[in-house]
């Protein structure tokens, strides 16, 4: 009740603070007018813009208002078919969440991670920490496709690569998830990442399905087989209950008419770097044609045109054909 008592406290002071801003603006045009003062209203002009800034930051937090928005979040990154080149595609994305992370003071932790045979990675998993990371990184749930010259491809033919994305909020202590033990899978292997001889020498990695939903969970960074198999679980409540969350508002909720499977064919985003340079939001229509800032972390552009999108309720379809690219 604390924590909910001082989020609501803060908002209400942002709201009071942008009020009092708009008052005084309407005071010093009224001065400028009567003074016939060019200096005073191009004061206000600026000032306008200023406080139409925070009106619309305000106005995105009020979108940003789920019950776990404010919460850190997991994320994870699956290589579609297509062997190597996918794997890297994987990779490419990791680095770009990773980037993102970093620009935005958020906290990113690798919390498993499956390599690829000749290249990248097959999957991972991280949990990124920070103010609002589910509510801003929950737009980026869903298919990337990538188009490019292969480096893999010997005759440098066009190549079209698939990744999956799946974002889920960490859950707090307080919120009860129930996991009966017989419908768990518990498997426990070698880690294969960096971290100790510990990590290395010991079957120390847990990997938990969950056979009822069909959920599948790994940790492998941390130092103990108990504290792999501990944060595994956290994974697995969070994802299930991030799953009966959707399924209680699958009626209620009015965007659920326009989101899609997450799989091949359903890509929420494009990313072209040949014949041309491009990267394009199917949902929102965004563009860009600054593909190698997009690649190190600037996703806010795409995040904030989801979150607006969501406010104006023009949320569009998902391109599954992409030939609109």
């Amino acid at each position: 009740m604390n924590k909910e008592k001082t989020f609501l406290e803060k908002s209400i002071s942002e709201w009071k603070s942008l009020d009092n801003k708009l008052s005084d603006i309407k005071v010093l045009l009224d001065m400028a007018v009567e003074a016939q003062d060019e200096a005073t209203f191009q004061e206000v002009k600026q000032e306008l813009l200023h406080i139409k800034q925070l009106a619309e930051a305000l106005e995105l937090k009020r979108v940003l208002s789920g019950e776990l928005d404010h919460n850190n979040t997991y994320l994870s990154i699956n290589a579609g078919a297509g062997g190597t080149e996918s794997c890297d595609w994987a990779e490419m994305l990791l680095r770009m969440y990773t980037r993102y992370a970093d620009k935005n003071g958020y906290r990113c932790e690798v919390l498993d991670m499956s390599e690829g045979e000749g290249a990248g990675i097959k999957s991972c998993t991280l949990l990124i920490s920070g103010e609002y990371a589910y509510g801003h990184l929950k737009a980026e749930s869903g298919v990337h496709r990538l188009v490019r010259i292969s480096p893999f491809d010997s005759n440098a033919r066009r190549h079209t690569s698939f990744a999956s994305v799946f974002v889920w909020a960490e859950v707090d202590d307080d919120i009860h998830v129930e996991v009966k033990p017989d419908d768990i899978e518990v498997e426990t292997y070698r880690s294969s990442g960096a971290g100790g001889q510990h990590v290395n020498k010991t079957d120390s990695a847990v990997r938990i399905r969950h056979r009822p939903s069909g959920i599948v969970v790994a940790s492998q960074t941390q130092r103990s087989q108990i504290q792999n198999r501990e944060r595994a679980m956290k994974m697995l409540k969070a994802a299930l209950y991030e799953k009966e969350v959707e399924k209680r508002n699958k009626e209620k909720d009015e965007m659920n008419s326009v989101k899609k499977a997450n799989e091949w064919g359903s890509q929420i985003r494009s990313y072209v770097m040949h014949p041309y340079q491009m990267v394009k939001d199917h949902r929102t229509g965004h563009t860009t044609s600054q593909v190698d800032d997009v690649m190190d972390g600037y996703l806010t552009d795409f995040i904030m045109a989801y979150l607006k999108a969501i406010i104006t309720g023009s949320l569009g379809q998902v391109s599954a054909d992409g030939d609109d690219i």
